[in-house]
């Protein structure tokens, strides 16, 4: 059983449904901000196979511009600081902290790993109420290779001295969770608002609606 948990924090643990507010403000259309979100990761992770690595921040405020252009609005520096700012800010999904708490006197070492830079990381979690309920707090930006990429996973089983497959990914985001099983980690998927593991390779073996159900099943 792997006993290093490696959760995902944005969507998986935060609610992004709380930047609808900021989206409502800034472009004037609160339903555009998961397309905002989608554009993200496809620059970051572009970057990614074209060997120019974007930090996630680089690439939330390139985004940004980028759904702005698409809805007709203009938006200025103070509006893409308000919307990556407001990535720091972001409630907990209510579940979380319990669940948090049971795995870690489980036995589990519960860490983070996120594609966030590491200050914004750091800065979620303490507005969330969660640092402490954590050993490690991981960024891909450490290694400069974003997930889905191997290099962090592969950075997470190094720096807390076990064998990849003693590290399970927990995520709310198919491409996660794909990534780290075909890096030689488990996975845990967590179907929020009813989303799917992709059908293609390996399978996550524990699935569940929210973090309550995961910790049922890895306990």
């Amino acid at each position: 059983m792997a006993r290093v948990l490696a959760f995902d924090v944005n969507e998986t643990l935060l609610d992004l449904a709380a930047l609808d507010s900021v989206f409502e403000s800034v472009l004037g259309d609160a339903s555009v901000r998961p397309q905002w979100f989608s554009t993200m990761l496809q620059l970051s992770f572009v970057g990614g196979l074209t060997g120019n690595y974007v930090d996630f921040t680089s690439a939330q405020r390139a985004a940004l511009l980028m759904t702005a252009a698409r809805v007709g609005r203009s938006v200025s520096d103070q509006d893409v600081d308000d919307v990556v700012g407001a990535m720091s800010r972001l409630p907990v999904h209510p579940e979380v902290p319990e669940a948090l708490e049971r795995l870690r006197t489980g036995g589990f070492r519960v860490t983070a790993l996120t594609n966030s830079v590491l200050e914004v990381a750091q800065a979620q979690l303490s507005f969330a109420g969660l640092s402490g309920l954590f050993d490690a707090v991981f960024s891909a930006d450490e290694v400069q290779a974003l997930k889905p990429a191997p290099a962090p996973y592969r950075m997470v089983a190094q720096r807390c001295g076990v064998d990849i497959a003693e590290v399970r990914l927990v995520a709310a985001h198919a491409w996660d969770v794909s990534g780290a099983l075909a890096a030689g980690c488990r996975a845990a998927f967590v179907a929020r608002s009813g989303i799917v593991p992709s059908p293609l390779g390996a399978q996550p073996d524990v699935v569940g609606a929210d973090l309550t159900e995961i910790a049922d099943a890895l306990l």
